[in-house]
């Protein structure tokens, strides 16, 4: 029965490279309250510490231009032009100066609220245009999702606690007002600036908690819709590791090309050492040609019975050495010299297969047992 790709048969947690796909897409999980949050911190960290500060400077920079308005003198033409664009100027430049600060803090109020959420990216794909951003069945599917209910949720939430802090501050702040005897219009701005200031902290402890569960809620949120289906694993399994099938097929051909190498290689070794069973090395020396003798074929298993089969096939000798076969197979490569430490008990045992050639009997080398000669 074949799979089927939906969220029901999405079971498994998401891999490595799953998520990392995800975030190259520009997918992350992102919370707007944390920004919310920032934002409130940021409104309070200005009526508190920047206000005071800037709202005299400001006072100053307008009031100077009050005050020098009578005096001020436009010219004709483009001098008038110079004049006000100098006016202006100066202008600007004392309202940047003093309101610098504020838009600092704004600043990084926004790039914290997205640092703190853990998940930064920058990808083009999330502005690409996509027909499921139009489409109003997507649209409706979204509009009655789980995450467009917690949304209401926390938007009503929301609205009732801000609501309910602001009601219960702006009550005290009133009560107090009315009930200072002989206030003064110019008193009421301390009474205002300290209900400014509860209704912030209240306000911004509460986003916190909301900021927190939201971040929570949104990367679980995530961390599901990357889950992955068995099917999914098995095929991030073949893009990475291989299709097993390709692998075997693959590993097929070089069993096959080895052994086409092996019945044409072991018919011209002049012997074949053997371990005796587990390795075998075919080695060929061909006096006069060959500086030392060379390794045309070597295996173990199945690939050492095969070269001890053809070499019986063809009269090559086999020999059984099982330390030299052993090392041999282990330091030398197919079509290259054995090892210069091991030339004599080789050539010993090139010398022995010679003599038996010529009819010569004598004791074989040390450690060497001669198997198969005819």
């Amino acid at each position: 029965m074949s799979e089927q790709n939906d969220d029901s048969s999405k079971t498994e947690e998401a891999t490595e490279g799953k998520l990392r796909k995800a975030r190259e897409k520009g997918d992350v999980p992102a919370s707007r309250e944390a920004g919310n949050f920032m934002s409130v911190f940021a409104l309070l960290v200005i009526t508190v510490y920047l206000l005071p500060q800037v709202l005299p400077e400001l006072a100053g920079v307008l009031g100077g231009l009050i005050q020098m308005a009578g005096q001020f003198d436009v010219g004709e033409d483009t001098q008038g032009l110079a004049d006000l664009a100098s006016a202006s100027g100066q202008l600007t430049r004392g309202i940047a100066k003093a309101l610098a600060p504020v838009v600092l803090v704004m600043v990084l109020a926004a790039v914290f609220g997205v640092l703190i959420q853990g998940e930064t990216v920058v990808a083009l794909q999330r502005i690409e245009p996509k027909l499921s951003k139009i489409s109003p069945f997507e649209g409706f599917k979204r509009l009655f999702s789980i995450d467009a209910f917690v949304e209401f949720l926390k938007n009503v939430a929301k609205v009732l606690v801000v609501g309910a802090i602001t009601f219960v501050i702006t009550r005290e702040a009133l009560t107090s007002i009315w009930q200072t005897p002989d206030a003064l219009p110019e008193a009421f701005l301390p009474y205002v600036r300290t209900a400014v200031m509860r209704l912030l902290i209240g306000t911004t402890v509460f986003l916190a908690f909301v900021a927190v569960a939201d971040i929570l809620w949104k990367r679980a949120q995530w961390m599901k819709k990357q889950r992955m289906s068995m099917k999914e694993l098995r095929d991030e399994h073949k893009d990475s590791e291989g299709d097993p099938h390709i692998k075997a097929k693959r590993s097929e051909i070089r069993r096959k090309r080895a052994r086409q190498r092996i019945a044409v290689a072991v018919p011209t070794a002049t012997l074949v050492l053997t371990n005796p069973t587990h390795y075998a090395v075919a080695l060929k020396y061909v006096p006069g040609v060959d500086h030392a003798p060379v390794c045309v074929a070597k295996g173990t298993g199945v690939m050492a019975a095969q070269i001890r089969r053809i070499a019986r096939e063809h009269d090559v000798a086999i020999v059984e050495n099982r330390p030299l076969a052993r090392a041999l197979h282990a330091l030398v490569e197919v079509d290259s010299q054995i090892p210069v430490e091991h030339w004599n008990a080789v050539a010993e045992i090139i010398g022995y297969i010679m003599d038996l050639r010529r009819n010569i009997r004598r004791k074989p080398p040390t450690g060497s047992q001669l198997r198969d000669f005819d």
